[in-house]
C-alpha cells in the first residue's frame, strides 16, 4: 500500500504520525503484505507505439502534470526543473528551473506556468524564464491552477489565493479553518465555467474566482472515526469532468459526482483508494487500494464492473482514452485495459522505474512520467 506523508497545519508530520497511519492500516489488512496477483501473458490485442521520450530529473514529490491542447508541462525534483513539451513531436519548447526543489506539480495555460517550491514560494515562468516569485503562507501540495491570466493556489493551511499572472500581485486570499491533518498529496483545484472548484476536506467547493467568496459546497465524504488519521477524507488526485458534472475521490472514503452548476451532490459511493478518477459520459473509473479497477455508472454511482486481475498491486489512477484505460504501476509497467470490463489489452514498460503519476492525454498522445525522470509519449494504434 502506498502510504503518503501527512501535514498537520502548515508543518510536515514526518515520523510518529506516519507510524500511526501504518498501524491503523495494518490493523485492517494484517501484518504481512499480500502477494501481488500474477500477471497473465501480454495479449497484445492492439498496438501501442512509443512516439518519443524526454528526460527530466528524478520525480520525488507529489507531481501533477498539466496539459493544454498539444502542450504538456512536467517537472523534476532537483532544482525545480520545469519542461514544456510539444506532444505532437516530442520536442521541448523550453526548459527552466524554479531555483529550488518543488513541493507540488505544475499548472499552466500553455503560456504561463506556475509551480510551488519546498521553500513555500510560488514561482511563475514564461518562455523559459522566471517571471516572478511570491512567498506563500504555508506549504502547497496541490498544483497551482493557471486560468484567465491568473494563478490560483491552495495551501495546506486551507487558504486559497489568486495572483495576477503578469505582475505577481496578490488579488485576494480566503482562509478556511484548517484540520489537524491534511494529505501531502495533490488535491483538486480546477476551473468549471466561471467557477473555481476546489477540494476542501471531503467537500467540493465552488468559489467566485473574482474574490474567492464561496458559491456552494457539496460533501462527497464526511469525516468519520475517532482520531485525526481516521477522519482524513481530503479529495485527492485527478477528477472526471463531463460538462458541468465533476466526479472526484475522497481519500479512502468515497467516490462521488457533483453538479457544479447547482452545487448539488448527485451521488456518493464508498470506495477505498487514494488515487484520482477518470471517466466518460457513461462511467467513472478508479483504482482501489487493493489493486482492483472499478467502473461506476455516471448516472447513479452503481457499480458497472470490477476487475481484480491487478490484486495487491500499487496502481496510479486510470486515464480513459479510446477503448482503453491506461494505468501505471509501481513496478514500472503501463497497463492498457478494456473500458468495458477491465480485461487486459496490452502492456509496456517505459524505463523500469515506477510510474510517478497518472498518465495524461495531450492531443493524440498518452504521456507517462516515471520516477527516474523519463517522459514518454505513446500512441495507441
Amino acid at each position: 500500500m502506498n502510504l503518503k506523508r501527512l501535514l498537520p497545519g502548515s508543518r510536515a508530520l514526518r515520523v510518529a504520525p506516519a507510524l500511526v497511519l501504518v498501524a491503523v492500516l495494518a490493523a485492517c489488512s494484517g501484518t504481512s503484505k499480500p502477494k501481488p496477483a500474477e500477471l497473465p501473458p501480454n495479449p497484445s490485442l492492439f498496438g501501442v507505439r512509443q512516439a518519443w521520450s524526454v528526460r527530466i530529473p528524478a520525480v520525488n514529490f507529489p507531481l501533477a502534470v498539466d496539459v493544454s491542447g498539444d502542450t504538456v508541462t512536467v517537472a523534476g525534483g532537483d532544482k525545480g526543473t520545469v519542461v514544456v513539451i510539444d506532444a505532437r513531436a516530442g520536442r521541448e519548447t523550453w526548459r527552466a528551473d524554479a531555483g529550488a526543489p518543488l513541493a507540488a506539480g505544475v499548472g499552466s495555460d500553455g503560456s504561463l506556468t506556475a509551480v510551488v517550491t519546498s521553500n513555500n514560494e510560488l514561482v511563475a515562468l514564461e518562455g523559459g524564464k522566471v517571471l516572478w516569485k511570491q512567498r506563500l503562507t504555508a506549504q502547497a501540495f496541490t498544483a497551482p491552477l493557471v486560468a484567465g491570466r491568473r494563478v490560483f493556489v491552495q495551501t495546506a493551511d486551507r487558504s486559497i489565493s489568486a495572483w495576477d499572472g503578469q505582475s505577481g500581485r496578490r488579488l485576494w486570499q480566503q482562509q478556511r479553518t484548517a484540520e489537524n491533518l491534511v494529505l501531502r498529496k495533490s488535491g483538486v483545484l480546477i476551473a468549471v465555467g466561471d467557477t473555481l472548484v476546489s477540494g476542501i476536506g471531503g467537500r467540493l467547493v465552488g468559489l467566485n474566482p473574482g474574490n474567492g467568496v464561496s458559491r456552494w459546497e457539496a460533501p462527497i465524504a464526511a469525516p468519520r472515526g475517532t482520531n485525526d488519521v481516521e477522519r482524513l477524507v481530503d479529495l485527492t488526485g485527478s477528477v472526471s469532468r463531463v460538462g458541468d458534472t465533476v466526479c472526484a475521490r475522497a481519500y479512502y472514503a468515497n467516490v462521488g459526482c457533483v453538479d457544479t452548476l447547482r452545487g448539488q451532490l448527485l451521488w456518493s459511493k464508498p470506495a477505498v483508494g487514494a488515487e484520482g478518477v477518470s471517466g466518460d459520459e457513461g462511467f467513472v473509473y478508479g483504482t482501489e487500494a487493493d489493486g482492483s479497477v472499478t467502473a461506476w455508472r455516471r448516472a447513479d454511482g452503481e457499480r458497472a464492473w470490477q476487475s481484480t486481475r491487478f490484486k495487491n498491486r500499487v496502481l496510479t489512477g486510470p486515464l480513459a482514452v479510446g477503448r482503453s484505460l491506461v494505468i501505471g504501476e509501481s513496478t514500472g509497467t503501463l497497463h492498457f485495459v478494456s473500458r468495458e470490463d477491465g480485461s487486459l489489452l496490452n502492456r509496456v514498460t517505459p524505463d523500469g522505474s515506477a510510474i510517478a503519476v497518472t498518465p495524461v492525454l495531450a492531443g493524440n498522445t498518452v504521456v507517462v512520467v516515471t520516477a527516474n525522470g523519463g517522459v514518454f509519449g505513446y500512441r495507441p494504434e
